[in-house]
C-alpha cells in the first residue's frame, strides 16, 4: 500500500508533488535495520579481532542496501514532470515523454522511446487486488438485493393505492468498484498524465542519475567483507 503526502522537495508553490511511498516497506526497512545495528553494534563492541572487522563490513553492506529498497524509492508527481526515486537511479520523466503507465505484476511507466522504468515505491499487492474484488462483488451483490427488495415493496404499495412508498432510490450505484491503493495511485497518475502530457511547460528531456551515494558503500562493503571472507 502507498499513502500519497502532499508536499514538494522545491521551494517553487506552483509545482507542489504528490509524494507516494510505501508504508510497509518503510516500516520493514525501519525494523530490518534496527536488528542490523543491533547485531553488528553487539559484535562491533564484544567481538575481538576479525570479527569487528566482519560486523563492520557487513554494516557498511547492509544498512545502505537495506536502507535503497525500503526507506529511499519514491514517486513525485506535479503538474509538469514525474519523478522517480529508485534504489539505485533518479529518473526525471516530463509528462510530453511518457508513453503509458502500466499495472501488472508490477507498476511501470513506459516513455516514448520505449524504455520502461519502474515504479519501485508503488508495489503491487495481489492480495489487496483479491480483497478489493470480493469487496466491490459484495457490494454490487448487495446493492442488486436491495433494488430487488425496493421494487417488490414497491409494486406492493402501488397495488394497495398507488401510493409508491419505498420506491428505490438509486444512489447505491453511484459508487465505482473498489480499488486497491496501489491501483488507486496509478489512477491517479494516469489522470495527471491525460491532462498535461501536452502542455508546454510538461515537455522536455528524460533524465537518468545514477545514485552513487547508495551505490558506493554497498560497492565498498561488498569489497571488504569478500576481502576479509578471502584471507580467512
Amino acid at each position: 500500500m502507498t499513502t500519497p503526502e502532499h508536499q514538494s522537495p522545491t521551494p517553487d508553490p506552483a509545482t507542489k508533488d504528490r509524494v507516494y511511498r510505501s508504508p510497509m516497506g518503510i516500516v520493514g526497512g525501519a525494523a530490518l535495520l534496527a536488528i542490523a545495528l543491533w547485531l553488528g553494534g553487539d559484535a562491533l563492541v564484544r567481538g575481538e579481532g576479525r570479527t569487528q572487522w566482519l560486523a563492520l563490513a557487513a554494516l557498511i553492506l547492509i544498512v545502505p542496501l537495506v536502507s535503497a529498497f525500503t526507506l529511499r524509492p519514491a514517486v513525485y508527481a506535479n503538474e509538469d514532470r514525474l519523478r522517480i526515486r529508485n534504489p539505485f537511479r533518479v529518473i526525471v520523466l516530463p509528462w510530453g515523454q511518457v508513453a503509458a503507465l502500466r499495472s501488472g505484476y508490477s507498476n511501470e511507466v513506459v516513455t516514448k522511446s520505449g524504455t520502461k522504468f519502474q515504479l519501485w515505491a508503488v508495489p503491487v499487492s495481489l492480495r489487496a487486488r483479491k480483497k478489493a474484488a470480493r469487496r466491490s462483488a459484495r457490494a454490487a451483490a448487495e446493492r442488486s438485493a436491495a433494488a430487488r427488495g425496493e421494487r417488490g415493496r414497491a409494486g406492493g404499495a402501488m397495488g394497495l393505492g398507488g401510493l409508491g412508498f419505498g420506491a428505490p432510490r438509486g444512489d447505491g450505484d453511484a459508487e465505482g468498484p473498489m480499488r486497491a491503493e496501489t491501483d488507486k495511485v496509478i489512477d491517479d497518475l494516469r489522470e495527471l498524465l491525460e491532462r498535461r502530457e501536452t502542455a508546454e511547460s510538461a515537455q522536455g528531456e528524460v533524465t537518468v542519475r545514477w545514485a552513487y551515494e547508495v551505490a558506493g558503500p554497498v560497492v565498498a562493503g561488498a569489497v571488504l567483507l569478500v576481502i576479509l571472507l578471502a584471507m580467512g
